[in-house]
């Protein structure tokens, strides 16, 4: 499987909600179908997704057929916000493949770390990249609350 990777533009908004929804609602989870639909009802669009995309450089990695995920580092703090990988390509090394060029795109634009909330699903695999937890957390979306886990990397 060949894989691209490219930024994204305002244009992808559409397809990185898409793709978000896609992870969440039907791929591997720790958490309850209760939960992911309170997480992520339905794909994310509209204004208020696109301004919180705008802040981030977000990459995309693609095949020949489609995006297969994305994972984005806000411009001014360091703080990986996404991380997203479609079912069918999680457990592919996709995910290493992203975050190895979102830690170059840190390192270039000078931050000392990366830092990043991580789901249940998350949390191993930054760690297995050199994340450490620094906190345990509890946060509440709608009615559900879930564990999540703060961690960073010193680049």
């Amino acid at each position: 499987m060949s894989r691209t990777f490219r930024w994204a533009s305002p244009a992808d908004d559409i397809l990185l909600g898409e793709i978000m929804h896609d992870a969440v609602r039907n791929g591997r989870s720790h958490y309850s179908e209760a939960q992911r639909a309170a997480w992520v009802p339905a794909p994310r669009k509209g204004p208020e997704w696109s301004q919180r995309l705008a802040a981030q450089d977000v990459l995309i990695a693609e095949d020949e057929s489609e995006a297969l995920g994305f994972m984005s580092l806000e411009r001014d703090s360091g703080y990986l916000d996404f991380a997203y990988i479609r079912p069918a390509a999680q457990g592919t090394g996709l995910f290493r493949e992203l975050l190895t060029r979102i830690l170059a795109r840190g390192r270039a634009r000078g931050f000392e770390k990366i830092t990043v909330h991580a789901s249940l699903m998350a949390q191993p695999a930054f760690a297995a990249c050199g994340f450490e937890v620094t906190q345990e957390e509890e946060v509440s979306i709608a009615d559900q609350r879930f564990r999540r886990f703060a961690m960073e990397r010193v680049l």
